[in-house]
C-alpha cells in the first residue's frame, strides 16, 4: 500500500517516539529483567502497529474520496 507524505510524517513521529521506549526494553533485558524488557518492547511495537494498522476515525474520509475516485476514474493500460 502506498503511503501519502503525512502518513510517512506520521509513522516517523511514532517511531520516534517508540524508539525510547525499545532502548528502555532493551536496557531491562541486558540487566536480566526480563518481564518488565519484553513488556517494554511489546508497547513499543504495539505503538507501531497501531499507527500502521489500525483505522481511526480521521482515515475514513481519506479512505472514502480513494474508492470514490477509484470506481469513477479508469486508467487506459499503454499495451493495448
Amino acid at each position: 500500500m502506498a503511503q501519502g507524505i503525512l502518513d510517512t510524517i506520521g509513522l516517523l513521529t511514532v517511531v520516534v517516539f517508540a524508539i525510547p521506549v525499545a532502548l528502555f526494553g532493551a536496557e531491562h533485558l541486558v540487566r536480566g529483567e526480563v518481564v518488565p524488557g519484553v513488556a517494554f518492547l511489546a508497547i513499543a511495537v504495539a505503538m507501531v502497529a497501531i499507527e500502521q494498522y489500525v483505522v481511526t476515525p480521521t482515515d475514513l474520509p481519506g479512505m472514502v474520496a480513494e474508492k470514490t475516485v477509484g470506481a469513477v476514474v479508469t486508467t487506459d493500460d499503454e499495451d493495448e
